[in-house]
């Protein structure tokens, strides 16, 4: 299988024609300067060198503004930097982000020409009263239209929504979800809303008239969107922001965080609530109180099960007093997981008894 290697260039909000309440987006992507033909080169160039595998797939991705919001001359610019590495065969494919309200049919041609591949929509909120109070400036019907064009052009589609914005509550990133699968994205990415310096939400946050989200609250209404993506087996990408020098804890030196459900492992926090409520699940199925099971699952899938920093054993210690092994097996397939019973109650009994007599 070949290794997937992504590079990254920002282009902070770059055409962009709203300042959303949430977005600081030099902030966030951590670049300050304009990008021109000569920095993607550059880029490329630089990681080209570094990666080490010689059976990989390359993807140059364009992260941070509204791509196609940009002026025309620009974008041909920037993608012709990009395609002449994909024409020398260094290159696989090139992925863009964009807002939903600056795709038409022209741009999707001339996307098409330069070889991009993958077209991800900042969608954040399916509810337009929502998007209104989060000053998108476009509403879920750019959405509709934006994704269809997408789909029917021949690109990966991918789709970005937000937990804790302004107002919403889980039902509405829960509809949000569910209305985000009916548009049929390949990818997404789940954000929680953080508090970033030099926003309107960092005024609301000092005025009291927003609240954010907790790590907890964070985690469960991403693990509930993120339970209905995966059902439809559309591919999560992300879960939480990218960290960087900026955007780290809160009153770090050089953080750009003010307050939000910041956590380093974020992911992790969600998928191994997720592996918990499924071991959960199966061992209230047993027929009897148990005391010690045996869990096996893939390598790759024995930290989300143990849980960030034990948390998962440490949990069901505590509410459910089962003690867990977990074993790794390679014969079992990412996301499965078989769990047998090692003891139970009745067994320790039976054992007292015999000691006794």
């Amino acid at each position: 299988m070949k290794k997937e290697y992504i590079i990254p260039i920002f282009v902070p909000h770059l055409g962009c024609p709203h300042a959303c309440v949430f977005c600081n987006q030099r902030k966030i992507s951590g670049e300050q300067k304009n990008v021109r033909a000569e920095d993607v080169k550059k880029t490329i160039e630089y990681y080209l060198e570094n990666f080490k595998d010689d059976n990989k797939l390359v993807e140059v991705a364009f992260f941070g503004g509204s791509f196609t919001a940009i002026d025309i001359e620009l974008q041909k610019e920037l993608l012709e930097a990009a395609n002449e590495y994909i024409e020398k065969g260094l290159v696989n494919s090139i992925r863009i982000s964009t807002r939903p309200d600056a795709i038409d049919k022209e741009i999707l041609k001339m996307l098409k020409s330069y070889n991009v591949k993958t077209i991800e929509l900042g969608v954040q909120s399916a509810n337009n009263y929502i998007l209104k109070k989060a000053e998108r400036g476009h509403t879920f019907e750019d959405v509709k239209k934006a994704s269809k064009l997408i789909n029917r052009y021949g690109f990966i589609l991918g789709h970005q929504m937000m937990v804790g914005l302004p107002e919403s509550t889980e039902l509405d990133e829960i509809n949000t979800a569910k209305a985000l699968i009916k548009l049929k994205p390949k990818i997404v990415r789940i954000y929680p809303v953080l508090v970033i310096k030099g926003t309107k939400l960092e005024e609301d946050y000092n005025n009291g008239e927003y609240t954010p989200l907790t790590v907890v609250q964070a985690v469960e209404r991403s693990k509930e969107v993120a339970n209905l993506f995966n059902k439809k087996k559309i591919k999560i990408i992300r879960i939480g922001l990218q960290n960087t020098d900026e955007i780290c804890e809160p009153g770090s030196k050089n953080s750009e965080v003010v307050a939000g459900p910041y956590h380093p492992a974020f992911r992790q926090l969600v998928e191994a609530s997720m592996w918990y409520d499924a071991i959960v699940y199966k061992i209230k199925k047993f027929n009897t109180k148990v005391k010690e099971v045996e869990i096996k699952a893939n390598p790759e899938d024995i930290n989300n099960i143990i849980g960030h920093k034990k948390e998962n054993i440490e949990k069901l210690k505590e509410i459910y007093e089962v003690d867990i092994i977990v074993k790794s097996d390679e014969t079992i397939k990412n996301g499965k997981f078989e769990v047998t019973i090692e003891k139970t109650y009745d067994d320790i009994i039976e054992e007292k008894q015999k000691v006794n007599k």
